[in-house]
């Protein structure tokens, strides 16, 4: 909305100094700025209402029987709100609305918060003890991954009067030359990434800041790239596929960069306000929504690295136990506990060193990820 009011008042009076509106990068600081007020402004207020209403989080000891999770009880949750406000307004505020990136990756990511916020409502609100029903979670899902699949394949002209010749390739990292098509799949293989992403972010949220601080350094490498693939001249230079009008989206990742170093302020260890599914869903789908949009979908077990162990973590052990318990009679564990997270917890590792310990983790695979458009 900014944007478009600049833009006004610059062709209308022509002041000084309005061009600097029309800079991404400018921008795009102006979003990571104003998600971060944002944060500091209505996470207090948030978090003072949900405490009033007690809104807050079950005894984690009987979930995880791990650490000091009994301590964090009451805790407030539903923080995804402080999240998502911070997102979005700045996004609304910053970028051209009417790009078509900007409206599908607001969508996506207001959509999948309204599904968190439903599952959290109903969990600690309603006290119902799974919260939203796992197949209706799996709906809210697959409904919006068929929405932004079924626009990128049937409307390219939305994009840009060339993305038909794009809309189902998708980069190779370490590779120059070749471009993989998913064809006729790439819809499916949209729905199933926003599902996976979104799922992934959701069971990586077990430890104060672990999530948030992650997917912020996520957010900080697809600001990069996103602005990249909407410049010509840098596309070109790296040989990547060019989408005009992609770089608006840097404007959404600075926000989202913004928010997460806003809310890992209230979230860190001790937490004074958990995120939830509201958060959690909606972060990890804007992830794979972003992927996606830019064409980058296998950039993801990369960048997204401590997401991917935390999901194979859990696939790993369930699949293992059952095998053991169908072959021998008695379920066995390969990991103390799933996710992984869990897994150091029961070692003896504090919270604290293992979320750093993943942060720099992260940071080393944002940095292999960027490498991976000059090492081709």
């Amino acid at each position: 909305m900014l944007y478009y009011l600049a833009e006004w008042i610059k062709n209308a009076f022509n002041p000084p100094g309005f061009g600097v509106f029309q800079y991404i990068t400018f921008r795009s600081a102006a979003s990571a700025i104003s998600a971060l007020l944002i944060s500091f402004i209505f996470g207090p207020v948030i978090i003072k209402i949900l405490k009033r209403k007690q809104i807050g989080e079950q005894s984690k000891i009987e979930l995880n029987g791990v650490g000091n999770h009994n301590l964090k009880a009451g805790t407030p949750t539903m923080g995804g709100l402080i999240v998502l406000l911070s997102v979005l307004l700045p996004t609304l505020f910053w970028a051209n609305i009417l790009n078509i990136y900007v409206i599908l990756i607001l969508l996506s990511t207001a959509w999948l918060g309204s599904v968190g916020l439903l599952d959290d409502y109903l969990k600690v609100v309603k006290k119902y003890q799974k919260g939203l029903i796992g197949k209706w979670k799996i709906v809210g899902q697959i409904s919006i991954g068929l929405i932004i699949g079924c626009t990128i394949y049937f409307f390219p002209d939305l994009f840009s009067d060339d993305f038909d010749k794009f809309k189902t390739l998708t980069t190779v990292p370490f590779e120059k030359m070749i471009n993989f098509d998913f064809g006729i799949f790439y819809i499916p293989v949209v729905i199933f990434i926003i599902t996976a992403t979104s799922n992934a972010v959701n069971l990586t949220d077990g430890l104060d800041g672990l999530a948030i601080g992650t997917v912020g350094i996520v957010a900080l490498a697809l600001a990069l790239i996103t602005y990249i693939t909407g410049n010509s001249v840098f596309a070109s230079y790296l040989n990547i596929i060019h989408l005009k009008g992609s770089a608006e989206l840097t404007i959404f990742c600075s926000a989202l960069v913004g928010a997460s170093l806003g809310f890992l302020w209230f979230n860190s260890y001790p937490a004074q306000v958990f995120m939830g599914d509201t958060g959690s869903l909606a972060l990890g789908g804007a992830i794979g929504v972003l992927c996606i949009l830019i064409k980058k979908e296998f950039l993801l077990p990369i960048l997204g690295g401590i997401f991917f162990a935390e999901t194979l973590s859990v696939i790993i052990q369930v699949s293992y136990f059952k095998y053991t318990k169908k072959r021998y009679g008695e379920g066995r564990r390969l990991f103390k506990m799933s996710p992984i997270h869990h897994h150091f917890e029961k070692s003896g590792w504090h919270e604290s060193k293992i979320v750093t310990r993943f942060y720099i983790i992260a940071v080393i695979l944002a940095i292999i990820t960027m490498t991976t458009f000059k090492v081709r």
